[in-house]
């Protein structure tokens, strides 16, 4: 492993702005598929795209022939189920009641709750005073990104509400998911992902026949949106995630976590005409300044 360099900080902001836009694309998908159908679709393609790139680099799949390869497809189903097949349907719904960059704010969250969650599971990984403080600040900055005012008033029941908390539920999903892939058995990233991809198909796909049925014939912007989702966010995101993991680390990783919000925003305020509340501004700050503060010691 080694500095980051020229490429590295390309392919760190290009992630930023790709998973960024992937909230724009879901309101475009919305546009002609059910919300599950989204999540499930986007798995399916993303699962064929990385499981054909892990044959091609002469990888394969985790083997099921012994105690380790069957221990990696077990966290394969957990990482798939809460970092892909859950939250990806719970921000698809939750996108046809909020805005788009609403729902990338939320995203801000997922770093701070990894934090409780690495204390308990990860070795190594105490919550210290200045990750304690960091995570208060983005706690208050989830109040108010809630607005649970709002929701006592309307006795939980506003869907508008449901949608917010949905996108949160999101959030925690993916933090539980990280949580697992670093449990998981060491093996080919690669491999790893396209198994959780798999298994993430496995559990969306049924669910969203079950549930939606087949799909009608979508508009080509809606279908344009669907093929963005599982080609860039979804499938090539993880190839330039391994990359960068593998090359420059974790904590240079964790940069794309400030990114995403702000490029969400931005995207939804220009390509969709979306304005954001005051509220949503002060929010993102305080989530935004806990993340720095709970990371400031780590790359000290």
């Amino acid at each position: 492993m080694t500095s980051p360099g020229p490429l590295q900080w390309t392919l760190m902001l290009s992630l930023g702005m790709i998973w960024g836009a992937s909230f724009f694309g879901v309101e475009i998908a919305l546009q002609g598929f059910e919300p599950i159908s989204i999540a499930a679709f986007r798995i399916a393609l993303a699962a064929i795209i990385l499981t054909g790139v892990s044959f091609a680099m002469g990888v394969g799949l985790p083997s099921l022939r012994n105690a380790t390869g069957k221990r990696i497809w077990v966290f394969a189903f957990g990482m798939g189920l809460f970092s892909n097949a859950l939250p990806f349907t719970l921000l698809s719904w939750g996108q046809q009641y909020v805005t788009s960059g609403y729902a990338g704010i939320t995203m801000a969250v997922v770093p701070l709750l990894v934090l409780p969650l690495s204390h308990f599971f990860i070795p190594g990984m105490r919550m210290t005073r200045l990750k304690t403080l960091g995570f208060g600040l983005g706690f208050i900055g989830v109040l108010v990104l809630i607005g649970p005012a709002q929701i006592l008033r309307s006795g939980g029941g506003d869907i508008v509400n449901l949608a917010r908390l949905a996108c949160i539920l999101a959030s925690a999903c993916y933090a539980i998911g990280s949580i697992l892939t670093r449990l998981a058995p060491k093996g080919d990233a690669i491999a790893f992902g396209a198994a959780a991809l798999i298994m993430a198909t496995l559990i969306a796909l049924p669910f969203a026949f079950m549930v939606d049925g087949l799909p009608k014939a979508p508009s080509l912007p809606a279908l344009l949106g669907l093929l963005y989702l599982g080609v860039f966010p979804t499938a090539l995101a993880t190839v330039m995630l391994v990359f960068i993991v593998k090359t420059a680390g974790p904590p240079f990783l964790s940069l794309v976590n400030y990114q995403v919000p702000i490029w969400a925003v931005v995207i939804g305020m220009v390509a969709l005409g979306e304005k954001l509340p005051g509220q949503f501004i002060w929010a993102l700050g305080f989530i935004l300044l806990g993340l720095a503060l709970s990371q400031m010691r780590a790359r000290q």
